[in-house]
């Protein structure tokens, strides 16, 4: 069993795996870091000061950071749009697999038929 899970582990798909997650997790704080820092101190210049991770309303003693919200979602894009673009510089870059010859077409179902259909004549 443990030689299965080395085996397992081993495998390159799993490490390619795990290197994508500790990138991504660095990155992610990267574009934390860019969101918090550099960009909502933009959009608080043109909304006239307002600071996103404050915005939010109170129902009783709950409090709905809906800034909180917005900054995610900027995070989200980021990484997004980033993704999108290493994809499809990967995808120029990649050599482009060649189609798969097709299948040699055998005879149709009439074909078929109209032969069975001359055998049992010739009988």
């Amino acid at each position: 069993m443990i030689n299965e899970f080395k085996a397992f582990i081993m495998r390159g798909n799993v490490l390619d795996l795990a290197v994508a997650v500790v990138i991504g997790a660095a990155f992610t704080a990267i574009v934390t870091s860019l969101v918090d820092n550099l960009i909502n101190p933009l959009v608080g210049l043109l909304m006239g000061g307002v600071d996103l991770s404050g915005v939010g309303f109170s129902v009783g003693e709950a409090f709905f950071g809906i800034g909180n919200m917005i900054n995610a979602v900027i995070n989200f894009l980021i990484v997004a749009f980033v993704v999108f673009m290493l994809v499809k510089a990967v995808n120029r870059v990649m050599p482009k697999k060649e189609a798969a010859p097709e299948a040699p077409k055998g005879p149709t179902s009439e074909e078929l038929l109209a032969e069975i259909r001359d055998v049992l004549k010739a009988r």
